[in-house]
């Protein structure tokens, strides 16, 4: 019977730049392309984005910052979990670490700039 379940280790995920710093992505090669986890280092100049097709929700593993969501900008800390719809331009600001899901999974082609 073919397994129903995926297994894979951050630490050994090289971490890849993004927008928001540096980041380690879980599942992208597998689950059908439904969602991906991503472990994100932010940066202090994370650049302002969106995604046409798809949500994220970050949730604040460490750091203090803030979170720009469309020109507002929330202060967050660990435990902070943040739901970003499709079309919400957004960015970290601060030393912060985030855990992101994205559904669907990630897909560099809908990373949108203005």
């Amino acid at each position: 019977m073919e397994k129903r379940y995926v297994v894979e280790n951050l630490a050994e995920i090289e971490p890849v730049p993004c927008p928001c710093g540096m980041t380690r992505r879980a599942f992208v090669n597998t689950v059908g392309g439904a969602a991906t986890y991503h472990v994100v280092a932010i940066k202090k100049d994370a650049q302002l984005h969106y995604h046409k097709e798809r949500f994220e929700i970050y949730h604040v593993l460490e750091g203090t910052g803030v979170m720009e969501l469309d020109g507002d900008r929330i202060p967050v800390g660990p435990g902070s979990v943040i739901f970003i719809a499709a079309g919400c331009r957004h960015r970290a600001v601060g030393q912060l670490t985030v855990a992101n899901v994205s559904v669907p999974g990630f897909d560099p082609r809908d990373e949108w700039f203005d």
